[in-house]
């Protein structure tokens, strides 16, 4: 347990930030597969729309560092590819 006052709130703010960021983790994991599903389905409209939302969800984590960057611009990049793989 906490012994002084600035390690009590830094363990509270801990709590918070760990909350939103596995919200936003979430979010983007959901992203992610709607434009796997949508790739499946062959639906090249559906999946370049989800594709720009997910793009934007893997920026913004990155952006905070809940991913790395690498991580975000690898998974980016194989969205893309599946993306473009569709006739």
């Amino acid at each position: 347990m906490a012994n002084h006052k600035s390690s009590e709130k830094r363990a509270k703010q801990d709590i918070k930030k760990n909350l939103v960021n596995k919200t936003n983790e979430s979010k983007m994991k959901t992203s992610v597969k709607k434009v796997r599903d949508a790739v499946t389905a062959g639906d090249k409209t559906a999946a370049g729309e989800f594709f720009k939302a997910a793009q934007a969800e893997l920026r913004k984590l990155a952006k905070t560092g809940v991913i790395k960057l690498n991580t975000a611009a690898r998974r980016t990049a194989r969205l893309a590819a599946q993306v473009n793989g569709v006739k």
